[in-house]
């Protein structure tokens, strides 16, 4: 099973499937990663995708298949821009397992099928598997799988999964239903057992696969799943994706030398330090690249660690993660605290988003109670709660200039954090508000801007907007230059 291109039509063959849900809860991560694990151990080259922001999902798909997992979001990018990065990511894979996110049809609005996996399924004409939680019914589930089949006739629903069987017997009746009044397979199933549930998405979840913790739990589920699921049928179904076809790049559109803005050869390339660790680890792929492709190196450094940023650095990115559970050694490492109080106010530009904005304020205050100092720049302390403070898609416009957008700009991403920041200070120090951002609830100003730094709670996805990834690599290169004239 390979990837190849038909060069008479410049289409594109791309074996392919996407795992839904008929909800939340039902069993997607489980078969994403069993299903991953035994297609990997058969010999194939396994490119994992998640529709939606989420950033978990992704770090178990790369465990398991040694490539980086990729976020397909059709309400944050264009149609256009899912598409190339799906084509541009699954190039060299034998197979793509997507697995959705929320119910089949649930996304961004109750209205519409806009940011849901079933969008996603039509987007790249992939053959979709639903996954049935069939515990406590048998012929009850072919009503289910009729109704999701019925809802949209522009989705394909090409098989079925079954989780929660009580038995072999139990299957039986469940295949038999689904079969015979929905006319599509039923692939196989999953049993009841405690040993295959992922692990709770705790906070300590991604050191814990970045050291190889869950790699007996990866292959249990591959095990399981080959003993009864017809992965020989489902490999057939992906196999019969339509062909793609070609298409204009509208993220990385051009070559090198050809590009408007930013041309550097190699030794003038700026520099970005990225904070990279258990603390600090949500990034989208896209964005990281993005910045590579308008003329960044990245160099990554590790705040929790005490290392500092690399002193070559001309730009500082610290990207979302979970700063509240290493609060205490991150506060203790003083040295670091000051350089990066000292670049800031100095002047380079730097991006913090999310777990990055909340580094920089004055304090954090974890679930215990107890409070630890931060870099302090932003006049607001950070107070742990115990449920779930914001949640949701962001569109913003941007309010003034800053090292990510002009103002009127636009951009999309998300907010997920438990966490509210309380003001500690009437002073704004030269602070103004980023953005308006949009949301169910209405509009609200929001973010931070002082001279390079843009600061806010927001995971930002850079293909949303592109521009922002080459301003933030035009604002480096100024600041290089002003370091190389100073040195002068």
């Amino acid at each position: 099973m390979n990837n190849h291109r038909d060069s008479s039509s410049q289409n594109w063959h791309r074996p392919r499937f996407v795992l839904a849900g008929t909800n939340s809860g039902v069993g997607k991560t489980t078969f994403t990663l069993g299903l991953m694990a035994a297609l990997q151990k058969r010999g194939l080259r396994v490119q994992g995708y998640k529709a939606g922001p989420d950033y978990i999902d992704p770090s178990y798909h790369t465990a398991v298949t040694g490539r980086v997992s990729r976020n397909l979001d059709t309400w944050m990018l264009t149609k256009d821009a899912v598409l190339e990065v799906y084509m541009r990511s699954s190039a060299a894979a034998d197979i793509s397992v997507i697995e959705g996110v929320m119910g089949f049809y649930d996304g961004k609005d109750p209205r519409s099928n806009v940011g849901s996996t079933a969008e996603l399924s039509t987007v790249l004409r992939a053959p979709t598997i639903l996954i049935v939680n069939v515990g406590k019914m048998a012929r009850s589930a072919a009503a289910i799988v009729k109704g999701f089949q019925c809802f949209d006739d522009t989705v394909q629903i090409s098989g079925v999964l079954v989780n929660h069987v009580g038995s072999l017997g139990h299957y039986r009746l469940v295949q038999t239903a689904i079969e015979q009044e929905c006319s599509i397979p039923v692939l196989g199933y999953l049993p009841k057992r405690e040993d295959l549930r992922i692990p709770d998405r705790h906070l300590g979840l991604i050191p814990a696969i970045e050291r190889g913790e869950l790699q007996s739990l990866f292959d249990e589920l591959a095990n399981a799943v080959e003993e009864t699921v017809n992965v020989d049928e489902l490999l057939a179904i992906a196999a019969k994706a339509p062909d793609l076809p070609a298409r204009e790049p509208v993220l990385f559109r051009m070559q090198e030398e050809m590009r408007t803005g930013i041309r550097y050869e190699n030794e003038r390339r700026v520099k970005i330090a990225i904070a990279r660790d258990a603390a600090f680890n949500f990034y989208y792929p896209e964005n990281l690249e993005l910045l590579e492709y308008y003329g960044a190196e990245l160099l990554y450094f590790s705040p929790l660690a005490g290392e500092l940023v690399p002193y070559e650095a001309d730009g500082l990115y610290l990207g979302g993660g979970f700063p509240e559970e290493f609060a205490k050694d991150l506060s203790e490492h003083s040295e670091l605290i000051r350089q990066v109080r000292e670049l800031v106010e100095t002047g380079i530009p730097t991006f913090a988003e999310c777990g990055g904005y909340m580094f920089l304020t004055d304090s954090i205050t974890d679930l215990h109670g107890d409070t630890y100092p931060m870099v302090g720049l932003l006049p607001e302390k950070i107070v742990m709660q115990a449920r779930l403070v914001a949640l949701g898609y962001r569109e913003i416009e941007a309010l003034t200039d800053s090292v990510l957008l002009a103002a009127g700009e636009k951009a999309r991403g998300h907010e997920f954090h438990y966490s509210s920041a309380q003001l500690t200070s009437d002073s704004a120090d030269g602070l103004t508000a980023a953005y308006q951002v949009s949301d169910r609830f209405g509009q609200k100003l929001d973010g931070f801007v002082k001279d390079n730094l843009f600061a806010s709670y927001m995971h930002f996805h850079f293909a949303s907007n592109p521009l922002m990834a080459e301003r933030f690599v035009s604002f480096c290169h100024q600041f290089r230059e002003m370091k190389k004239s100073k040195l002068q």
